[in-house]
């Protein structure tokens, strides 16, 4: 490029910068102008992002409400009783939201959890009312093993893997071993007792003082011959009868001790999603 040809171009940007500068009256302004766009645009997308989840939320209930309002129009019509079907349409309405909440997760859709984890973690909504501290979806550091739960409460800390096993398989024990058919489920048991026993050292290190972490199998699908029953250090549990084996804790926790074991756990067990 010649000499003429470099100063015809500084002097058109020379030019140019100047009636650019002279129209917005600062060199700064195209910045400002560019923040309050900016600023209008995360409005307007944190507006969007609200009316779709309103939207999303109107939605369920109005399906909700119109599949009710179908069963009371059938129900009052077959039997010709307008309370009957009143009756029908209340029944129908609740047996949606139950099902709604048992489907509902906290666990991101992407990474969605288990049925029988999902079973679970219903059941535990109602002991977080109670004061009680949940997490979810626990990792092991250093391998691949997950605390499907942890809890703490007033009675202790906890940790629940949550199992879905062929309901049509017996569930028995024998000589302190735990067989599903004839498949021996001891490795799962033992899995769940040193993924426990690490949580309990690394919160007991975080904490400086010892603490102790009760682990349990929740299982869903067989019939169970109890309650809950401890096999080789671990609690195996009817999933159904998940927070009445939370109450029968024999600790005795402070508000402060809750706290502070919920937020070691919170530290030293990362979330897996």
């Amino acid at each position: 490029m010649d000499r003429t040809t470099l100063s015809s171009v500084d002097s058109a940007t020379s030019v140019n910068g100047a009636a650019q500068q002279s129209r917005s009256g600062s060199p700064f302004s195209s910045s400002r102008d560019t923040s309050s766009r900016g600023t209008g645009t995360s409005q307007a997308t944190a507006r969007k992002t609200y009316g779709a989840l309103t939207s999303a939320s109107g939605r369920r209930w109005l399906l909700r409400g119109g599949a009710a309002a179908a069963a009371g129009a059938v129900g009052g019509f077959l039997t010709q009783d307008w309370r009957i079907g009143a009756t029908f349409a209340a029944a129908a309405l609740v047996a949606l939201i139950v099902h709604s909440s048992r489907r509902y997760s906290e666990v991101p859709r992407w990474r969605r959890a288990s049925a029988a984890q999902r079973r679970t973690e219903a059941q535990l909504r109602v002991m977080k009312r109670l004061g009680y501290r949940v997490l979810h979806a626990r990792g092991i550091p250093g391998g691949n093993g997950q605390i499907d739960h942890f809890i703490v409460g007033r009675r202790g800390a906890f940790a629940i893997d949550s199992e879905a096993w062929d309901k049509r398989l017996p569930l028995r024990n024998k000589l302190e071993k735990l067989y599903h058919g004839k498949f021996s489920k001891n490795e799962r048991i033992d899995e769940a007792l040193e993924e426990a026993r690490t949580a309990e050292r690394l919160i007991a290190e975080r904490l400086g003082r010892d603490i102790r972490v009760r682990p349990s199998l929740a299982i869903y699908g067989p019939t169970l011959p109890w309650d809950s029953h401890n096999l080789r250090g671990v609690d195996v549990i009817a999933g159904t009868k998940v927070r009445k084996w939370l109450r029968g804790g024999n600790d005795r926790l402070s508000d402060k001790e809750i706290e502070e074991i919920a937020s070691a756990a919170e530290t030293v067990l990362p979330a897996r999603y």
